[in-house]
């Protein structure tokens, strides 16, 4: 039994720097004493109400103080934090409590219009516990009992002393976007959270003199490093707010005046920055590191990033919810034109990675192949989705010994002779045209080098003669016919990967962790197809 879990890091800090700020919410902040104490008074008043040890607890609020109160309160229970995203309708939400079976929920004033829906949609929610809440002051429906910030005050400030430990207890559950349409279930314990925020917090040089934002959304795995690297440095964490990337100049000033040394997004929200952030006006002279993830980064705009911002470190990080982060890479700087495309770079500390032929072999640097995982960082399975968990995750897999299971990750890569993965796509965005198979990211990576292209998504739409046809959604700077797009996509893959159909849009739709939404790209673009 390990005695080393994600909110011993909390103690820690509370320990070292009592007085230092823990969490930054706009205008109110809390020390790491404050937060150790108050986390712990909700632990005991959650036990009293019935959660136990292993069981699953819903995050309903908007990001907040609140919300990072009860991550830690559920931890030290020894229970399971389930983020939910407080944008997603009630219906969805219902199935992802009804699947976790989310009894309780920490929540927030800012939802109670929605508590009722949740329970009448299937949600086997039987007590609320709002730590913002006034007594009395909100309805609760019938037979669901509310437990208002008052019901804090009188429990103890002291963790609780008599919770089995172990760090193979799940953490966390992260619902993301399932193939079939239904949310799946990625179960993380709090090893295989440690073994990335202590890499990544070593590798970055995170002390308790940095300032860490807090961009992504509780349900995006983005979040654990902000959270948790923060904590264990005794650094505070400082909650962008909401809506803020809607406004890059007001974002970009916020980054500036919260005093922010590291930053971790999604590209999309940088490249905003680097169009419309006026960074040469505002700039931003603590910020030290700048991390992305979850999706590609156009390399003119991160070019143009760098040169914005001389002083400041970049590294790629890569890697599905299932393992959190499994390689990264340094960028460098670039004499002249930026590459199409940067590496993944190599595993992060104690991660195998091995490419795998179609034939289950392990294939050498060089030749492509289906990436698989092994490490502490992989997950631990699906919740309740045995047939799915047995699909892509093995135990014994690979050469030598391992205590570590291995995912199959469904990523197209291989290595170059540098000894950096470079990524080609997923197995399912390979898509069958006319015979040729192609990869959709060699498409958009060839569209984001013409100068007009602000962001583009190519989808596939079934066709009975060519089995698929090719459709680009594009933002652009001005006008640009589709003859230019396609002569200027021509000269840098075959013709046959030209798109066939164009969208010019002034925005493209995304999801609630800031990525492009490519299904409803698609689902868009094939109903249209039918309508025809």
């Amino acid at each position: 039994m390990s005695e080393r879990l994600l909110h011993d890091l909390l103690r820690d800090s509370a320990d070292r720097n009592p007085d230092g700020p823990a969490v930054v919410d706009g205008e109110r902040s809390v020390t790491y004493a404050e937060l150790e104490a108050r986390s712990n008074r909700l632990a005991h008043l959650l036990r009293e109400s019935g959660v136990r040890r292993g069981d699953r607890v819903g995050l309903y609020l908007d990001k907040s103080l609140e919300s990072v109160l009860g991550i830690y309160g559920i931890l030290k229970l020894g229970a399971t934090y389930v983020p939910l995203d407080p944008a997603a309708p009630p219906a969805r939400l219902a199935g992802i409590a009804a699947n976790a079976d989310l009894r309780c929920l920490v929540t927030g004033p800012e939802k109670a219009e929605h508590w009722g829906q949740l329970v009448s949609e299937g949600a086997p929610v039987e007590t609320l516990v709002a730590p913002a809440a006034g007594e009395g002051e909100l309805e609760t429906p019938a037979g669901v009992r509310l437990l208002a910030g008052p019901a804090l005050d009188g429990q103890p400030e002291e963790p609780l002393g008599d919770v089995l430990r172990s760090d193979s207890d799940l953490a966390y559950i992260l619902y993301t976007s399932g193939s079939t349409g239904v949310p799946k279930g990625v179960m993380l314990s709090h090893l295989n959270a440690l073994a990335f925020v202590d890499w990544a917090a070593d590798e970055f040089a995170v002390r308790s003199e940095d300032r860490l934002s807090s961009h992504a959304p509780l349900h995006f795995d983005l979040s654990v490093f902000d959270l948790f690297a923060a904590v264990k440095a005794g650094a505070p964490v400082v909650l962008v707010p909401g809506q803020l990337s809607l406004f890059p100049v007001e974002q970009a000033r916020w980054i500036r005046d919260s005093a922010i040394t590291v930053w971790y997004s999604v590209p999309s929200i940088l490249t905003l920055l680097v169009l419309r952030g006026k960074l040469a006006e505002v700039g931003l002279p603590e910020l030290r590191t700048i991390l992305f993830a979850g999706e590609v980064f156009p390399t003119k705009y991160l070019h143009a990033l760098m040169q914005l911002l001389p002083h400041v470190r970049f590294a790629n990080l890569f890697g599905p919810t299932e393992t959190n982060v499994n390689t990264w890479y340094e960028v460098p700087r670039w004499e002249g034109e930026p590459p199409l495309s940067i590496p993944i770079g190599k595993p992060v500390r104690d991660v195998e990675i091995f490419a795998v032929g179609e034939d289950g072999s392990i294939l050498e640097p060089g030749e492509t192949g289906e990436m698989y995982v092994r490490g502490p960082t992989v997950m631990q399975g699906y919740w309740g989705d045995a047939e799915r968990t047995a699909a892509t995750l093995f135990t014994g897999w690979g050469p030598g010994s391992s205590p570590f299971p291995t995912y199959r990750t469904g990523d197209l890569a291989y290595v170059d002779g540098q000894g950096d993965w470079i990524f080609l796509g997923r197995r399912d965005s390979q898509i069958k045209s006319r015979g040729y198979r192609i990869e959709l990211g060699d498409i958009e990576a060839a569209l984001h080098q013409h100068p007009a292209v602000v962001e583009c998504a190519v989808v596939p739409i079934p066709d009975e003669l060519v089995t698929n046809r090719i459709k680009a959604f594009v933002v652009t700077r001005g006008e640009v016919g589709e003859d230019e797009l396609v002569s200027f996509v021509c000269e840098r893959v075959p013709r046959y990967m030209a798109p066939e159909l164009f969208a010019f849009r002034e925005t493209l739709p995304r999801s609630s962790t800031g990525k492009v939404d490519r299904r409803a790209l698609a689902d868009e673009s094939v109903e249209m197809t039918s309508v025809d």
